[in-house]
């Protein structure tokens, strides 16, 4: 069972994205990229490493001169160039060269540190991202953006990088708490409220499948999803345009998780930013009220929050101003005309943010 997408670059293929359940043709895809007999680096987790790393090592051993596994500590704060120092040590100290590759086993973390070392060791080495969140599979693996935090800001320091194919085992979306499955869900979620009303109206309509991690809805759900993610990405490979959609709720949602000490998931602040953005995007007139609602109350089911505790909205709102989104000192905030139809826009004003914010802030006496 696969099905396989081509993303493009330039116009030309650039990788393919593989969806499917289990890691049986990955060796064989390492040989037919030119691999074959190639130095070959697992960079995964700690949290990944003992559930996966020994099988995918079974798998591509056949195909190469030496294989490793190189373990990180598994969380957000340990996203950093002091961290990413020490793979380039270990690929030193192992004698890596530029026709060598990598293996970005895990969640958006690894994909994302992975991908970074790959763009700057060498001046650049090959690498293949094998996603086993939802997250990832859904977002990070996809077009090309890699990147470390830097004193607390997120993904302050990076490249735009393509991986050489993006490898979907959807069964590792079986070993995941649901926590960590509903946060990648968002993503899921935002790309179909950006771009595609159909999809959203898909996805409202298959919750209980998607809940119960049904691998034949999990599969469409996800190639539909990373469908919308190539669309975007190919016409705007480096941001500067329409790329920027794939921001929904992030502006917001960045500054909140910031504000939270990274105690919130990813996928959870982005949740709330797209409502914090639906609600601006409802005071602006530009979506209905029902709209709105509908918007926030799906979330629900998925398992997603719609208010957040313990939070100052002064410093949310300062945060959104060192973000990598800001353009010329004015904040880009993605609001949406309908849903299925989002745009960019850099009006929004504080006040804005504000009374976005308070219409999610939890407080005991609104439970």
């Amino acid at each position: 069972m696969s099905e396989v997408l081509t993303v493009n670059y330039d116009e030309k293929p650039c990788y393919d994205i593989i969806f499917t359940d289990n890691f049986g043709i990955l060796g064989d895809k390492i040989s037919e990229l030119g691999f074959e007999g190639r130095k070959v680096c697992i960079v995964t987790d700690s949290n990944v490493k003992p559930l996966y790393a020994n099988e995918v090592l079974n798998v591509i051993e056949p195909h190469c001169s030496f294989t490793c596994v190189y373990e990180l500590p598994a969380g957000e704060n340990n996203k950093n160039l002091d961290e990413i120092s020490k793979v380039y040590e270990f690929l030193i100290e192992n004698h890596f060269d530029r026709n060598d590759l990598l293996l970005a086993l895990g969640g958006g973390v690894v994909g994302d540190m992975t991908g970074f070392i790959a763009s700057t060791y060498l001046r650049g080495i090959a690498f293949i991202q094998i996603p086993t969140t939802l997250l990832a599979q859904a977002d990070s693996s996809i077009g090309g953006k890699t990147g470390v935090d830097f004193k607390g800001y997120k993904n302050m320091v990076g490249a735009f990088y393509m991986p050489r194919l993006v490898y979907m085992n959807l069964s590792t979306l079986k070993t995941l708490d649901g926590r960590q499955y509903a946060s990648g869900f968002a993503e899921i979620m935002k790309h179909g409220l950006i771009k595609d009303q159909k999809f959203y109206i898909w996805l409202l309509d298959h919750i209980y499948e998607i809940n119960d991690r049904e691998m034949d809805t999990l599969i469409p759900m996800l190639k539909k999803s990373c469908s919308v993610k190539k669309a975007v990405v190919e016409n705007d490979p480096k941001e500067k345009g329409e790329r920027a959609l794939l921001n929904f709720g992030h502006t917001l949602g960045h500054a909140i998780e910031k504000a939270r000490n990274f105690e919130l998931f990813h996928g959870e602040c982005v949740a709330l930013g797209c409502i914090a953005a639906s609600f601006i995007s409802w005071k602006r007139n530009l979506i209905s009220m029902d709209d709105y609602y509908e918007i926030r109350d799906m979330f629900v089911p998925f398992n997603l929050p719609i208010s957040v505790d313990n939070i100052d909205i002064d410093e949310v709102i300062n945060n959104t101003k060192s973000d990598k989104k800001v353009d010329s000192k004015a904040v880009k905030f993605i609001l949406l005309n309908k849903i299925g139809k989002a745009f960019i826009d850099t009006t929004v004003t504080e006040d804005e943010m504000r009374k976005a914010l308070e219409e999610i802030l939890w407080v005991e006496d609104n439970e």
